[in-house]
């Protein structure tokens, strides 16, 4: 997770002070990085009733992984005749 720029994602927020500064579902104080963790073991619909987040915030922030994952892959190199 050390890679991702959380502050691109506009479903968090880190304030200083508030949670030691972690990065946070904006407007709450649930650390972002709970619920991904809580993902592991849980479904969706616990991790929404255990820690009273949205199943639109977990979207936001899932999505937000994903398309920075991705955009982290380098594209595969063009193969020809040539190159092998």
């Amino acid at each position: 997770m050390a890679l991702l720029d959380w502050s691109d994602c506009p479903a968090v927020e880190s304030i200083p002070g508030k949670v030691s500064g972690a990065w946070v579902f904006r407007g709450t104080r649930l650390p972002v990085a709970t619920v991904i963790e809580n993902l592991e073991d849980l479904s969706i619909e616990e991790v929404m009733e255990q820690f009273d987040v949205s199943r639109e915030q977990i979207a936001a922030v899932l999505d937000f992984v994903a398309e920075t994952l991705n955009a982290s892959v380098p594209p595969p190199l063009p193969v020809d005749a040539h190159s092998l």
